[in-house]
């Protein structure tokens, strides 16, 4: 069945302001011993978590942490996480959750600039900052009962403690997320309570309510998780915690819970797309399933449309707000190219290098502008500005650094990371593009294309591939194939053949460490 209330992906705007820990508060009095977290065989209550919530309130209030200060949470997703950082949010401090997979000194590096007094961490952690660690003067508490700092069930105030109620404000900090460095040093996107409201406001529209369960199989300290974890929590649902993705047992996991929500990045719904056993699995619960954060090929959507039960919605935009697009795939099937339309409120244009906006069905750097707007980066208004763009009129617009374009339908069609464009004698080419024919061959399983410098086009593409195990299909073979099948500008200079793509946490290819792979490799 296809939820045709999906088609509505542009609800009404929020006309009031609450926050997630008032509605943790009713639903620990409405439905006290409904699973609000699962864990393996460990689950936590609503009123379980509201105690909870209020043991860390008292403790940071002990601590003299004030609202709208900044704790820093770095560990491995686990129901202490989420326990922490919703227990700052009651005691109106944000939340700074940094990832454990950056190097020692990009830790250190955040850790200073959020400016935090306390740091939540586990052992792991403890272990890969020890390089750092005269650095990072935050008081630690280990969220892992591990000696990385002192216990958590230690620190916490005494069961019961009630914490000095605070009056939050929509525009303060809710939390900082830090960008994932793949394209510089990771810059703090401060967002703000009225932003995360708004998220769970418009939840409704995709079927959240008390029923509602969650896996989340993506780290808490992403902004992809956290937009499908904080609605679920705030419209009474459970949400099941995966510590580490595995496509089988996330399969074992939604059909043991009813899975009814999930939020996946496109190289996830790959794996589990191409297990042997997947239409084994009972998902007949599903209601909707998410993705974002990185490029979902049209072929994968198509899949996943066919074999899986419920609605499939794809967000565009960035952690920093400014504009989403929504593409209820669902409903569209011929646009599954496309990143769907503009949400409603939502002011998505297209500029040019010189910042002038470009007519209907040319491509251009998409900008954009909502509600849930970034207040800016942490510490850093010169990065702020560097990442704005202003209209005629002085309205405020983010730059994505992508490149698209609008069909006559007003979705839009996305071509690549503005810098990763590739310029081959004076004429743009854009990886995607090769990387849609390559996907094609019978033996690539993934691709990505990247531009090196070159003495006679300035620059030409390369491309990565991975292909389907045991076979015997060599570079050149592939590299033939390709060049057969696109234009002379987009012709290969190289394919390398590799086991696997490097990618962020959340499944972001990283074609910085590709391109410097390859130019240290030439120069050897």
């Amino acid at each position: 069945m296809y939820y045709r209330k999906f088609a509505n992906t542009r609800p009404d705007p929020v006309t009031e302001f609450g926050t997630l820990s008032d509605l943790v508060r009713r639903f620990a009095a409405s439905q006290p011993r409904h699973a609000a977290l699962v864990q393996g065989s460990r689950a936590l209550s609503y009123a379980e978590l509201d105690d909870g919530m209020d043991r860390v309130a008292c403790a940071l209030q002990r601590e003299c942490i004030a609202p709208q200060e900044v704790i820093s949470i770095c560990a491995g997703t686990s129901i202490e996480y989420a326990a922490a950082f919703l227990g700052a949010l009651r005691a109106g401090v944000a939340v700074a959750p940094l990832a454990p997979s950056c190097t020692a000194e990009e830790l250190a590096g955040m850790a200073a600039d959020a400016g935090a007094r306390l740091l939540f961490l586990d052992a792991a952690v403890a272990k890969a900052i020890e390089p750092v660690a005269g650095r990072i003067v935050a008081k630690r508490i280990a969220l892992d009962a591990s000696p990385a700092g002192e216990p958590f069930s230690a620190w916490l105030a005494p069961a019961g403690t009630i914490p000095a109620p605070v009056e939050i404000r929509p525009e303060w900090a809710f939390n900082i997320i830090y960008s994932s460095g793949t394209t510089g040093s990771p810059k703090g996107i401060v967002q703000s309570h009225a932003m995360r409201w708004g998220h769970i406001e418009r939840a409704a529209v995709y079927e959240y309510d008390t029923s509602a369960v969650t896996v989340i199989a993506t780290p808490l300290y992403s902004n992809t998780t956290l937009v499908c974890f904080f609605p679920t929590l705030g419209h009474g649902g459970t949400v099941v915690l995966m510590t580490k993705f595995d496509a089988a047992a996330y399969l074992a996991l939604a059909e043991k819970h009813r899975a009814t929500h999930t939020m996946l990045v496109p190289v996830q719904y790959q794996r589990i797309m191409a297990l042997r056993g997947f239409d084994d699995y009972d998902l007949s619960g599903f209601r909707c399933k998410f993705c974002t954060s990185a490029p979902f090929a049209a072929a994968l959507k198509a899949d996943v449309l066919k074999r899986w039960q419920g609605g499939l919605i794809e967000f565009y935009g960035m952690t920093e707000g400014g504009g989403t697009c929504i593409l209820a795939a669902h409903l569209h099937p011929a646009k599954l190219h496309t990143v769907g339309p503009p949400a409603e409120g939502h002011d998505i244009r297209l500029i040019d290098d010189q910042g002038c906006e470009v007519p209907r069905g040319e491509m251009g750097e998409v900008v954009g502008h909502s509600a849930g707007i970034m207040n800016g980066y942490h510490n850093q208004p010169e990065k702020t500005a560097e990442a704005e763009w202003h209209d005629a009129d002085g309205k405020r617009f983010i730059r994505t650094g992508d490149v698209g374009r609008f069909d006559e339908d007003g979705f839009l069609v996305l071509m690549d990371r503005k810098k990763d464009m590739i310029i081959s004698g004076g004429f743009n080419v854009y990886p995607s593009d090769i990387e849609r024919a390559m996907r094609e061959h019978p033996e690539v399983i993934e691709v990505a294309v990247v531009g090196v410098p070159s003495e006679q086009w300035g620059e030409t593409p390369v491309a990565f591939v991975v292909l389907k195990p045991g076979s015997e299909t060599s570079a050149d073979q592939v590299r033939e194939w390709v060049n057969e099948r696109v234009n002379r500008i987009q012709r290969l200079a190289a394919v390398e053949l590799i086991e696997q793509l490097p990618r962020s946490a959340i499944g972001k290819v990283l074609k910085r460490e590709l391109r410097e792979g390859y130019r240290n490799k030439v120069r050897a």
